[in-house]
């Protein structure tokens, strides 16, 4: 198992040191989001931009501790050129993902807002890829929110946009 430790924290630390998708994108036609953890400082801009429910370009910014960049650098991969559908199923599974995780660590069969058999109903038809690299930050409660910031704001910008 700690070999794969190794290639986990590897995969985290190559998106943090060598972000995906660095960089911004003019304000129309691109949307810019923003969000911010007060509690450790964490900051991710994004820039999305959807044209005919497909998430045509994504260009990310901010700065933070290495999960949140880490995991922001992960997401723009994964969502580039995906249908806006499709975009929203990986969001849901990679909540469930630290959802799940986090509900098994505190022994409760739902996650924390009762949902577990819908989360882990969210991970069956979804593969997270590089992402599941960042499933050990399950075991530091306080990093969940390093993890999720990116993928909240760009759910948060799906939303604002109907797309």
């Amino acid at each position: 198992m700690s070999g794969l430790q190794d290639l986990y924290r590897e995969i985290i630390l190559d998106h943090y040191r060598a972000p995906r998708n660095r960089g911004e994108l003019p304000v129309p036609p691109a949307q810019k989001l923003e969000g911010f953890n007060p509690l450790c400082g964490d900051e991710v801009v994004l820039w999305l931009e959807v044209e005919d429910g497909v998430v045509t370009d994504v260009k990310t910014g901010g700065q933070g501790c290495s999960i949140s960049q880490a995991s922001t650098s992960m997401m723009s991969a994964a969502i580039k050129g995906k249908p806006v559908d499709e975009v929203r199923s990986l969001i849901r599974a990679f909540k469930a993902l630290m959802s799940i995780h986090e509900s098994k660590l505190g022994g409760s069969e739902d996650g924390e807002d009762g949902e577990g058999a819908d989360l882990a109903d969210a991970l069956d038809d979804v593969r997270l890829g590089d992402l599941e690299a960042l499933q050990g930050v399950v075991k530091f409660p306080v990093r969940i929110k390093c993890a999720t910031l990116g993928w909240n704001v760009l759910q948060q910008g799906l939303e604002e946009t109907d797309a």
